[in-house]
């Protein structure tokens, strides 16, 4: 079976599909399909697999192929090696993993020579294996026997060392015994933490880690990403240590104990004799060795923890309910430096910003009154939002109060800023407001924001949007590429107005680049607006791939052709008008008509080979262009809440969810300080998920359950009916 039919198999049998459904979705990635097109758009190749499997699939596919391309590598070297035992290929071949991989080819690329390697030098090796054969009590008769041949003349007391330097190293190269001493400590090992001398007061934020040990296939993620901050800033020592120091018997099976390249052990039993040598083997080497591995391995599975909660939580806030065109005033609050505020229509283009002073020290209430009044009655503003910084609540005030001496019917709310500065200094917001204040730019994001979150968020690193836990402590590339994937997904599940959107926004679109999105805007400037998708060819660069890619993730209202407004793919369209000339309409008509789309779906006519594809135009087209998203809905803040002197025991509070955190859920209720509901406060049951129960953007009911003003702790518990 040739290397790529036996991925073919693997990748198969990890997902439960066929291997024949396995090559064509591989074959898919090679051709260049993206995940979002092959998950919408291919489905009868994938049996309906869901955008996010697939990303696993193409993740996994990505892995397999670097692993065979390293392996191959590896064998390529180490053939140039002679007299390197037949074992150390063997295990090569059957090494799963990269980690797996590497710790066998260790100690072959090494320029260091071992003591081992020097004993073999000096023709010790045939000793080394009939010690280990025939046992201590042999030796002086070995060494009469061998040492005629031994390269130059060494005494018996340096060939029994040198004979012991060759077993415990080959013993140490046994992929077998790594793996059970590892799967031995990983079962009952405890993760250990110690603080180091001297490093009490500097540390005092990681004291519940000074003298602290758990189970280590018991301790969660974001401890362990909190005790490895507190080992990278030399505050804490980790250790893995055994429950019992002895080595367990399981360990003592014949095919683990032979060395690399001795002959397998004959007898059924593992000598106390052999098993010393195990217990010397790890103690000189392997005991070091695992345990640095199986710190790895868990700050891998702590990485992968943080990574999946931010992604999870990033995807709820890109997919948060957007409040659609509405005209809006936004307000980044301050006072020293006042409130920046900018005004945008319907579809988020600028109106008019400035700034007021109605807050200490300049306390120009009047004229900031005056000037508000002003922009809400003249620009007819449906939304003031005010963002979440210092000073918000006194704004949130202040504007609520010119309304209702207004009387204008206009409303108010305060929504997150996180990420707004970022955007506001950014090469994207010069290149659009290149005259304007940076917080200026900021407030003009948070009215985006409020208007269409995925459509404004995509122009801000996603690490800055702050909706993770220590995302500082995960490698920079890894957790980029997982929160590219979900923005990605996120922008063509919603889809994107091709006439509207930024280059920002449509750079995440399934098979356009950064450049392609770039041109796409600069052709649609020197058109006016794009009337048909057909014109996306026109666009430089653009060829049938990336057409095929990209064209069904765009939209376009009242082109010449009603299904470019839809989800619909332009390879689809010759199928729809089949359909629509079998109920006797043309296309138009038939979008929309609930009776006409209900006979088609009871239809034997289409389907067959194409049923999911059928089954997905029939849907869209009953809500043509129709948004995922949830509807839209915010927080109202208790008015007498603004700091968090304000708070007390027992009293009940509307708020919304900022972020999830594998151990609870931070909630903003009004007072510039996030409290934390607890994963046991979530509902009043066991909860293994918080994000079972709640998600990033949720409004929902609090009850606080204690307040720390010193260290600005607030301890919450949802309040379920």
């Amino acid at each position: 079976m040739s290397m790529s039919q036996t991925l073919i198999k693997k990748i198969a049998g990890e997902f439960s599909i066929s291997k024949d459904v396995a090559q064509k979705i591989i074959q898919l990635f090679i051709d260049g399909a993206t995940v979002p097109f092959i998950a919408r758009y291919r489905k009868e190749t994938t049996g309906g697999m869901s955008g996010e499997v697939l990303r696993e699939y193409y993740n996994r596919w990505q892995y397999l192929v670097d692993l065979e391309k390293r392996r191959g590598a590896i064998l390529s070297i180490l053939k140039g090696i002679p007299e390197l035992p037949k074992e150390v290929f063997q295990s090569i071949q059957r090494a799963q993993t990269k980690s797996e991989l590497e710790d066998i080819y260790a100690p072959y690329k090494s320029i260091r020579q071992s003591k081992a390697d020097l004993a073999i030098e000096q023709g010790l090796m045939e000793f080394a294996i009939q010690l280990w054969s025939r046992g201590n009590g042999q030796a002086k008769a070995l060494y009469q026997t061998l040492s005629p041949r031994f390269k130059k003349p060494v005494s018996f007391a340096e060939t029994i060392v040198g004979a012991q330097e060759i077993i415990i190293e080959r013993l140490s190269q046994n992929t077998l015994l790594i793996n059970a001493c590892k799967q031995w400590l990983f079962k009952d090992g405890q993760l250990v933490s110690r603080v180091l001398r001297g490093k009490k007061e500097s540390g005092e934020k990681f004291r519940d880690y000074f003298d602290y040990q758990e189970a280590v296939q018991k301790i969660p993620s974001h401890r362990l990403l909190a005790l490895f901050r507190g080992k990278k800033e030399s505050i804490l020592k980790l250790s893995i240590e055994p429950l019992s120091s002895a080595l367990p018997y399981s360990l003592q099976k014949v095919e683990l104990l032979t060395p690399i390249g001795f002959p397998l052990i004959k007898e059924g039993a593992i000598s106390k004799e052999k098993f010393a040598w195990l217990e010397k083997a790890w103690l000189q080497t392997l005991q070091s060795k695992i345990e640095n591995d199986i710190l790895s391995d868990l700050k891998n599975k702590a990485e992968r923890g943080a990574i999946d909660v931010f992604q999870a939580n990033l995807r709820d806030l890109l997919m948060a309910a957007p409040a659609g065109s509405k005209r809006t005033l936004a307000l980044d609050p301050g006072f020293r430096n006042g409130v920046k505020w900018a005004a945008i229509d319907e579809q988020g283009r600028l109106l008019d910003s400035g700034v007021i002073f109605p807050h200490p020290p300049q306390n120009q209430e009047r004229r900031a009154r005056e000037s508000i009044t002003q922009v809400l009655q003249h620009f007819e503003i449906e939304w003031a939002v005010v963002g979440n910084g210092t000073a918000s609540r006194e704004t949130e005030a202040f504007v609520k109060q010119v309304i209702a001496e207004q009387e204008l019917s206009c409303q108010c709310v305060v929504v997150s800023e996180a990420g707004a500065s970022v955007y506001s200094a950014s090469k994207v917001a010069i290149e659009e407001f290149p005259d304007l204040d940076v917080t200026i730019r900021g407030a003009i994001s948070i009215a985006r924001r409020f208007q269409d979150p995925l459509a404004e968020l995509v122009k801000i690193d996603p690490q800055a949007i702050g909706v993770g836990q220590y995302q500082h402590d995960v490698k920079a590339n890894r957790l980029k590429q997982a929160l590219s994937d979900v923005v990605e997904d996120c922008v063509n599940a919603v889809g994107v107005d091709l006439n509207l959107a930024s280059a920002s926004l449509l750079s995440y679109v399934a098979g356009l680049t950064e450049r392609l999105a770039q041109n796409i805007v600069a052709l649609r400037d020197q058109l006016g607006e794009f009337t048909s998708r057909d014109q996306i060819k026109k666009v430089k660069g653009i060829g049938d791939k990336a057409f095929e890619q990209c064209a069904g993730f765009l939209r376009i209202r009242n082109g010449h052709e009603p299904l470019d407004a839809s989800s619909v793919h332009p390879e689809s369209y010759t199928l729809v008008k089949q359909m629509a000339n079998s109920v006797g309409m043309d296309v138009a008509s038939l979008i929309g008509n609930q009776t006409a789309l209900a006979k088609l779906g009871q239809s034997s006519s289409f389907g067959g080979s194409l049923a999911y594809t059928y089954t997905d135009i029939i849907n869209e087209l009953a809500k043509p262009g129709r948004d995922p998203r949830p509807e839209f809905q915010y927080a109202q803040f208790d008015a007498t809440i603004s700091s968090i002197s304000d708070l007390y025991s027992g009293m009940t509070l509307e708020g919304v969810i900022t972020n999830v955190a594998a151990f609870g859920a931070f909630v903003d209720i009004g007072v510039h300080q996030d409290g934390l509901v607890h994963i046991s406060q979530l509902a009043n049951r066991f909860v293994k998920d918080p994000r079972d129960e709640v998600k990033v953007g949720e409004v929902v009911k609090v009850e606080v359950l204690e307040v720390d003003e010193k260290r600005k702790r607030i301890a919450l518990k949802r309040v379920t009916s």
